[in-house]
């Protein structure tokens, strides 16, 4: 954490899926922050995958988005690997959830990370621990599919195994960690 607190200036890239509603859901614009769309709007996971088809940043450039932070002085990058929607923006052996099942299909944390190394900039992720398209993540009180009485949370529970989740989220981390050169 010393390093975070001496370079004081970075940038945190929130971008996934939901930038596509960029805040509107079937017509109706839905309050709060973007990347919550999904709990906002209760939108099922069957109606928000397939933004996933949709997906495709082709303006994309790490080397410019690099570069203007190295030029205002920003001493690291942040990118959300995965928000709670459960999509992951680098190719994942452990779902096809990912950046490969776009149009776009380019790995996104490898393009940044590579580029922050050859510019000199410090590279991390956000990855979320929740995961609300994972069919054994737990549904709670801020997953989409939130229900109102202990009896609905429990029948929605039912058949969903938060040790298999784990295991999933440690591999995807691990992928992260290992992948990608050093991740600060």
């Amino acid at each position: 954490m010393a390093w975070w607190h001496e370079a004081k200036f970075g940038m945190f890239i929130h971008w996934g899926l939901y930038a596509i509603p960029a805040g509107e859901w079937k017509g109706k614009k839905i309050p709060g922050i973007g990347e919550w769309i999904m709990h906002r709007a209760r939108i099922p996971k069957e109606e928000y995958a397939p933004l996933q088809k949709q997906f495709n940043p082709v303006k994309f450039d790490a080397d410019q988005w690099v570069g203007i932070a190295k030029r205002a002085g920003m001493k690291y990058i942040v990118i959300t690997s995965k928000h709670h929607d459960g999509f992951c923006i680098w190719y994942s052996e452990f779902t096809d959830y990912d950046i490969m099942s776009t149009p776009f299909k380019r790995d996104i944390l490898q393009e940044l990370s590579d580029e922050c190394r050859r510019q000199g900039i410090m590279f991390a992720t956000y990855h979320s621990l929740c995961d609300w398209h994972h069919p054994d993540y737990t549904i709670d009180r801020i997953h989409p599919m939130s229900a109102n009485t202990k009896e609905e949370y429990d029948k929605l529970n039912k058949d969903r195994d938060m040790a298999v989740y784990r295991t999933y989220l440690k591999n995807q981390v691990r992928e992260i960690l290992t992948k990608y050169g050093k991740i600060d």
